[in-house]
């Protein structure tokens, strides 16, 4: 822990000047940023959702900016292949060599942030060709397996108001999302601010605050931080309280939700909550940690019933119960 104090006592200085660099081409969104950076330093993959035109693309290019990482982009399409993301082998042939070869050429997915684009506008089959590279930061192809540079991180968009020609993502592969992050539109004053900066010639430059090593260390840092048995608890017995065949379970959950939360979301909860912590300055989280960050962790994995699609119940609101009664 001693060794990773000067790094953590320096995070809440470097996070304030992360946020300046990315407010120089975003503006508003002072929530939806703290979050994701709450994500990049607990080294966890994202989601996020917002209708067109709400700069999601922009935010996460300019994060990657501000981190001085290798960013690519993949606009997914229902044609878009596995290999298009992963790589292919290809024929070559070389000058010093009298035969041809066949040689791997890397995809997209080698790099340390990857935009997935409207992820849910491809099928299921090369959707799941992030899930190895997600969660065991490699990739196969063949009987060769490639491991992934580090930090690698995926943030995917989907647009929530779309439905034709798209394809939800299963359940296997939400629950590998740490955090599922929704993009409001911005109030009327910052609306304004928008089109009057976007509509002119002046063009921000964004300045490296962080490289991927020193990214890395802050995660291990983090890591390090010291989490109290009673936070702990308050984390597992929220998740716990997710599911409706746990005994002791509320009736508004056994009403509400077909399916609660998995032991995943208990370990996404105590790490962001480390993160916010240590982010804000403390050396370690509060239970107050844990419920900041509840409901970006919890949504996409908690299942509802149809009785609560009747009533119109979101995963949200069971969330924000669950919060006022735990």
């Amino acid at each position: 822990m001693d060794q990773y104090l000067s790094i953590i006592e320096s995070l809440k200085d470097k996070q304030n000047k992360i946020k300046t660099e990315i407010h120089k081409v975003i503006i508003g969104q002072d929530k939806v940023i703290e979050d994701i950076i709450i994500g990049l330093f607990s080294n966890g993959h994202m989601l996020i959702e917002g209708v067109p035109g709400l700069a999601k693309t922009m935010l996460i290019s300019t994060i990657a900016d501000a981190f001085h990482l290798k960013f690519n982009r993949i606009q997914f399409t229902p044609d878009l292949m596995p290999s298009d993301i992963t790589g292919s082998e290809i024929l070559n042939q070389s000058d010093s060599r009298h035969d041809n070869f066949y040689e791997f050429i890397k995809g997209p997915v080698f790099a340390n942030i990857i935009l997935a684009d409207e992820i849910n506008r491809t099928p299921p089959k090369t959707q799941s060709a992030l899930l190895q590279a997600m969660q065991e930061y490699q990739v196969t192809y063949g009987n060769r397996t490639w491991n992934l540079e580090k930090p690698f991180i995926v943030l995917a968009t989907q647009n929530p108001i779309e439905q034709e020609g798209t394809y939800p993502l299963p359940e296997a592969q939400l629950d590998r999302f740490m955090f599922y992050i929704n993009i409001g539109y911005p109030g009327s004053d910052e609306e304004k601010q928008i089109v009057a900066v976007t509509s002119g010639l002046q063009q921000q430059q964004v300045n490296r605050v962080l490289s991927g090593q020193e990214l890395i260390d802050a995660q291990q840092a983090i890591r390090s931080i010291p989490v109290s048995e009673h936070v702990i608890n308050y984390a597992v017995e929220l998740v716990r309280s997710t599911r409706p065949h746990e005994k002791g379970a509320s009736d508004y959950i056994k009403k509400w939700v077909n399916w609660g939360a998995g032991p995943r979301a208990s370990q996404f909860l105590v790490m962001a909550a480390k993160s916010r912590a240590a982010l804000s300055g403390r050396l370690t989280p509060s239970e107050e940690d844990v419920m900041s960050v509840a409901e970006i962790v919890l949504q996409h994995r908690i299942i509802v019933s149809f009785a609560a699609e009747a009533e119109s119940i979101t995963s949200k609101e069971i969330i924000r119960s669950l919060l006022k009664n735990n």
